[in-house]
């Protein structure tokens, strides 16, 4: 009965390592990167015609998705 609590207590030691390395890295990795480094960024000419636009694609959706 002993073999077998020593070889649950290894894997469950070796699972708590894992993971507090990952959550570590995690702590890591969020204060390295910050929210507003990760966004795109456009030019504002590259903006202009973006947003909705009504094409002919969009028109058919809204014919067949009429009651």
């Amino acid at each position: 009965m002993k073999d077998k609590n020593t070889k649950t207590s290894v894997a469950r030691r070796e699972f708590l390592k894992t993971a507090s390395l990952g959550v570590g890295a995690a702590a890591v990795a969020g204060t390295v990167l910050k929210a507003g480094d990760a966004q795109a960024k456009m030019s504002k000419k590259g903006q202009q015609g973006l947003g909705y636009q009504e094409t002919e694609h969009v028109k058919r959706y809204y014919e067949t998705a009429r009651m």
